[in-house]
């Protein structure tokens, strides 16, 4: 018998079915023990060294872990694959230990970055050690929150009645919040107008375009100061006809957004969804532990808590696959497109956020999700399947007073690469937009 212990029931429920009988698959709950509360867990002057206590709550899943071990000859660690979940699988490592249920027996790592059939069962054939430099970096933070924590938190408690606590994160943010504030604080107001006007075309589309350039002279910003000069630049261009002097036309290019990360995925569920940062998680986190299709328990999507944008060789190729299927081999591009991070500090330890089957349509499994689950696996797939979009731009131009037309793109694929013309109209009138404007 061999035992892995994993962090939550549901993935435990999940891998237990992938592994088969000769294998009990046991959830920690999370951590298994912490710092206690009080002064003097953290012992700078003796190297930082750390007195760790058990959770009470979590008795019962350890009486759990150490009583199956005895039995067993083998013991996994199948926590999450990030530096949190390194520091359960020692945590549960060194309480075992004081209690005498290792003796003889070989303890091993196991990650996974999916938990599906093949990902799992693949990690139980490469096992490793635990990884100490993950660790170290778990008990470098731990104490620093500590320290920090039992600084600021009296000083807190003080200034602010029934704040709970502060720490290296709180005071960060409120360092950053303070200096925003000052920058708000000594702004100074100018006020500005802008001038458009609408236009008709023969169709009867509306068109509608801001003043660029009145009297030959091009406008800054700040050019129309007050109520008085819009209304002059008003009725000038109203006494005037327009035409479009000249069409521009070149080729822009728009590449795909990188795969969603953890910032990027609750970014988008918040601007897309009206989802929470808190709910996304917890929707992720379920899409991640797995969902009974048709009776098998299978993960959506990739682990959700990742900084990096790299994808995994398969997954590229599955992507691939998938879009010369629906739409065709001419959207392919010709090499795979790689993507790297922007952040200084980012650790990309684990690719990212990806469906685990590219194929697997949301459609398809809408009817064993909720509503949330549903919407958030339809844009993961819609993430992975972006390809550039080539086209023309069109705009006017003219002299004397000169209305900008927004640029518009005319893509490819609906326009041929060809271009409107933009027909001869008369202002239907302007509207002004006044209040005070920040520079820049």
């Amino acid at each position: 018998m061999k035992v892995v212990v994993v962090e939550s029931p549901a993935k435990a429920k999940t891998i237990n079915k992938y592994l088969g009988s000769d294998f009990q698959v046991i959830a920690s709950y999370g951590h298994i023990r912490d710092l206690p509360a009080k002064d003097g867990s953290v012992k700078p002057d003796d190297g930082f060294a750390m007195d760790w206590e058990t959770d009470p709550k979590s008795e019962r899943q350890i009486k759990e872990i150490a009583s199956a071990v005895r039995k067993a000859d083998k013991l996994f660690l199948a926590t999450d694959p990030d530096r949190e979940g390194e520091a359960i699988s020692w945590h549960v490592k060194r309480v075992l230990e004081e209690r005498g249920a290792l003796k003889g027996k070989d303890v091993k790592r196991v990650v996974f970055n999916e938990i599906t059939k093949t990902a799992v069962t693949d990690a139980m054939r490469n096992p490793r050690d635990i990884h100490q430099d993950l660790v170290d970096a778990y008990l470098a933070r731990r104490a620093l929150d500590y320290l920090v924590g039992f600084t600021l938190s009296p000083v807190l408690w003080r200034k602010l009645p029934g704040a709970k606590s502060a720490g290296r994160v709180q005071s960060v943010a409120l360092r950053l919040i303070c200096e925003r504030e000052t920058e708000i604080e000594r702004f100074k107001t100018q006020e500005y107008w802008t001038v458009a006007a609408d236009f008709l075309t023969p169709r009867g589309q509306m068109l509608t375009a801001a003043l660029t350039h009145l009297g030959g002279q091009k406008l800054d910003k700040f050019a129309l100061p007050n109520e008085a000069e819009a209304l002059a630049a008003k009725a000038a261009i109203e006494a005037s006809r327009f035409h479009v002097g000249k069409v521009e036309r070149r080729k822009a290019r728009r590449n795909p957004y990188a795969p969603f990360t953890t910032s990027t995925l609750q970014q988008e569920a918040s601007r897309k969804l009206y989802m929470s940062a808190k709910q996304t998680m917890q929707i992720a986190q379920r899409l991640y532990e797995g969902v009974d299709i048709g009776g098998e328990t299978v993960g959506l999507i990739t682990y959700m808590r990742t900084d990096g944008v790299q994808m995994a060789a398969e997954a590229i190729a599955s992507a691939r696959d998938l879009i010369a299927r629906d739409f065709g081999k001419g959207y392919v591009p010709e090499a795979p497109r790689l993507y790297k991070t922007k952040a200084k500090n980012a650790q990309e330890a684990h690719e990212c956020i990806r469906p685990t089957d590219m194929f697997r349509r949301p459609d398809e499994v809408a009817r064993y999700l909720d509503r949330d689950q549903a919407q958030a696996v339809r844009a993961d797939l819609e993430a992975h399947r972006r390809q550039p979009d080539g086209g023309g731009r069109v705009g006017p131009g003219g002299g004397g007073h000169r209305l900008g037309r927004p640029q518009h793109r005319l893509p490819r694929h609906r326009f041929g690469g060809g271009v409107r013309r933009l027909p001869q109209g008369l202002p239907r009138g302007s509207r002004r937009r006044s209040g005070p404007g920040r520079r820049g």
